[in-house]
């Protein structure tokens, strides 16, 4: 049988109204969204219906079918790693970020250490963000080191997921391509605090790593991108199902955001804290940073079986950032991204913070 011919406005409609959406009109309604950014082809959405739809789904929310429906659709609007080849435990996190949250840049060689140690083995392939709103990005961070390429292949990153086993990246242009134009289009219609397109967004890039596990760290309080506990609790618990239902082992935690992360926020100091971290110095400043880091790190090594509960994962990953194991994997992925690490032995000679 033919597919039935798509008509945007009958989207916009029958969600404006209240009813759901069926898995197929979700699909077409995400190969068009991709259709109208690709200059050579007659675009089968216009910009505006983009926004009505946006606007409609921030009014009347989404079913937990809806949602899985979206995200699955917007995962596969373009490339998708593949980690088949690996034969690993791919796991990741994603934080919904704050004011000096710099914990990816300790999990990442924390995890590749562990990874490293016995059976069975994990790779971590990040897939990381740039600034949001007042939050700096992983992606920010990891450019103050010189050299630092971000912007790898998927080819690439699975070379570098073998010598390390981590990689912190940058979205790919054919990596979710939905999410690109979707996301540029809720900035512009005032729709980017629904949690139903926040989930789709974050859980579609997530899931395109071919995940077998994600920590989320959703945060709470004034300096959170939710701004109340309740919208926060929804969040995750609409990511968590997301994850299940696309067989990835999802686990959220909701952790404070009422005052910044550890002892420095801005971009290459962060990374400068974290280095001092794995080199043994801790700043008492630095405490609820390593506390967090290895409470999401327990997670991940539990999930990954490398831990027989979350408590004991915390213990090991506290234990691999004492040791230097981890600090030796950071190496490892800097060089395996073409960074400088000559840097490190002196960072605070490296650049000096213009405001204290």
């Amino acid at each position: 049988m033919p597919e039935p011919v798509f008509h945007p406005i009958d989207l916009i409609l029958r969600k404006r109204d209240g009813h759901e959406l069926s898995t197929e009109a979700i699909r077409q309604f995400v190969q068009s969204v991709v259709k109208s950014g690709e200059k050579e082809s007659t675009p089968a959405i216009s910009d505006a219906q983009i926004g009505s739809f946006l606007m409609a789904v921030f009014q009347r929310g989404l079913s937990l079918r809806e949602l899985a429906d979206l995200t699955t659709a917007m995962r596969f609007s373009g490339e998708t790693f593949d980690a088949s080849g690996l034969d690993t435990f791919t796991i990741d996190k994603h934080s919904t970020g704050g004011v000096g949250d710099k914990s990816s840049l300790l999990i990442a060689p924390v995890l590749a250490a562990a990874g490293l140690e016995n059976s069975p083995s994990i790779s971590v392939p990040m897939i990381s963000g740039r600034s949001l709103g007042h939050t700096g990005g992983t992606l920010d961070k990891l450019e103050t080191i010189p050299g630092f390429n971000t912007q790898l292949s998927l080819a690439r990153m699975r070379e570098v997921l073998r010598e390390c086993p981590a990689a912190l990246v940058g979205q790919t242009p054919r990596l979710v391509p939905a999410d690109r134009i979707l996301y540029a289009m809720r900035d512009h219609t005032g729709t980017v605090e629904s949690p139903f397109l926040i989930t789709a967004s974050i859980m579609s890039k997530k899931l395109a790593e071919d995940l077998r596990g994600l920590v989320l760290d959703v945060k709470v309080g004034s300096g959170a991108f939710m701004p109340t506990y309740e919208l926060s609790k929804l969040l995750a618990n609409l990511m968590v199902s997301t994850g299940e239902l696309a067989s990835t082992r999802t686990v959220a935690l909701l952790t404070s955001m009422e005052e910044p992360l550890g002892r420095f926020s801005g971009n290459w100091v962060e990374v400068w804290e974290c280095v001092d971290i794995m080199r043994g110095t801790r700043h008492p400043m630095s405490a609820d940073l390593i506390e967090l880091s290895n409470i999401l790190s327990g997670w991940m090594l539990f999930l990954a079986g490398k831990s027989s509960s979350p408590e004991d994962g915390a213990t090991l990953s506290d234990s691999l950032l004492r040791s230097g194991a981890a600090y030796k994997a950071w190496l490892n992925i800097v060089r395996a991204q073409d960074g400088d690490t000559s840097i490190f032995d002196n960072p605070a000679a490296f650049h000096k913070p213009r405001a204290t």
